[in-house]
């Protein structure tokens, strides 16, 4: 296990434990395969049970003309499911949220609170709220910043302290202390994945979202070239980088 975790020079040594449960809180349908679908792979091999949350419906995700929202939405919801299954995932819960709409509303953070509280995850991936821009090349779209506001927000104080929407203990949701978190998308990764053996997967499942692939074949290698890596024995790798925070 400990050979999955990669160091660079540039990067602190850091070495974190496979988590018995785990939760991915996402903006859109395709965002687990693209951000973190090698991780996620590994960590259900090793016998993690690992539970999504897609906030959006993913229904603007198209530049067809002949698509519509109406028409979208279930055909990303069962590409996503799709692709949960070839990576492990246990269950997929989707909130259905407008794409492109997303906002960290105290509701929506109620939502995330309950599922934290029913799955009792030891670690969490979620989008690192703080990432605007990635070089000169990309804006980091709106709902992922919000899936990342309200990911963090949901995870503390809220899931752990029982003041935070009482109404839920009457449900049986008792607090929940998540132990790690995992930022994707960081400007600042502490922790590199090695994927290189699950990278075939990561790409299968990637594939399933064919409403959102226009280019298999390039797509497949503008993924490769992102997460290729040296790790600190010399070797070149597939990874998938994160920031992680300790808060249990």
């Amino acid at each position: 296990m400990a050979d999955r975790f990669l160091f660079f020079a540039e990067v602190p040594r850091l070495t974190t434990p496979i988590p018995e449960r785990a939760m991915v809180i996402m903006a859109h349908p395709d965002d687990p395969e693209f951000f973190c679908g090698g991780t996620v792979a590994l960590w259900c091999a090793d016998g993690t049970e690992v539970s999504y949350l897609i906030l959006t419906n993913g229904n603007k995700g198209s530049d067809d003309p002949e698509m519509t929202p109406e028409k979208l939405v279930p055909i990303r919801r069962a590409e996503q499911q799709a692709a949960a299954k070839i990576l492990g995932v246990k269950e997929v819960i989707f909130f259905d949220e407008p794409d492109g709409e997303l906002e960290p509303s105290l509701d929506l953070r109620k939502r995330v609170v309950t599922e934290i509280r029913r799955y009792k995850p030891d670690t969490i991936i979620a989008p690192d709220p703080t990432r605007y821009f990635f070089a000169n090349r990309y804006i980091n779209h709106a709902d992922h910043r919000a899936a990342g506001v309200v990911a963090i927000d949901a995870i503390f104080p809220a899931a752990r302290n029982r003041m935070y929407h009482p109404e839920l203990l009457a449900q049986g949701l008792e607090p929940h202390t998540v132990k790690e978190v995992h930022l994707f998308g960081t400007e600042q990764p502490d922790l590199w994945v090695d994927i290189s053996e699950v990278f075939d997967t990561k790409i299968k499942a990637i594939l399933c979202h064919s409403s959102q692939i226009k280019e298999p074949k390039a797509l497949q290698e503008r993924v490769a070239e992102r997460a290729k890596g040296i790790d600190e024995y010399g070797r070149e790798v597939f990874r998938e980088g994160f920031r992680v925070m300790r808060i249990g």
